[in-house]
């Protein structure tokens, strides 16, 4: 089956926005991510802002580590900030993605809106020892 789905980037002030569209398969993942590192190098913009609107079934736990795990590679060092935006997933997957995905290297950090996705973003340090996550998931503290 082939691989549907599409992707429209704009540009802002120090990073890319990057909606993806579709149907939610760990193939479309695959996909869509190869695209936005082509996209970033054509850019010459490493900081990356994904707004997640795929359709179907959530991905389990499984297939997340598993993309992640197998992703890392390509990730690792290529990009300065990676957020993550997919208003309508559990929010323990996400959580879940995210330290997968920090343990293996990669300046992530996932968010439930847009807003706190951009604020993290910009004002993201550039020093990777001291990797600013958190996540616009809760304001209850």
């Amino acid at each position: 089956m082939p691989v549907s789905y599409a992707i429209t980037y704009s540009q802002s002030p120090g990073f890319m926005h990057a909606v993806v569209t579709g149907r939610n398969t760990p193939e479309t993942v695959i996909a869509y991510m190869n695209a936005i590192r082509e996209e970033c190098t054509r850019r010459d913009c490493f900081r990356v802002l994904v707004e997640e609107k795929l359709e179907g079934p959530r991905l389990d736990e499984m297939e997340i580590f598993s993309l992640i795990s197998e992703g890392s590679s390509n990730a690792l060092g290529f990009f300065d900030a990676l957020a993550f935006v997919d208003e309508q997933q559990d929010f323990e997957i996400v959580k879940f993605a995210e330290t997968v995905a920090v343990n293996r290297g990669i300046p992530v950090a996932v968010f439930s809106s847009v807003a706190d996705a951009e604020n993290w973003i910009r004002h993201r340090s550039d020093d990777r020892s001291g990797q600013d996550i958190f996540t616009g998931g809760s304001d209850a503290d």
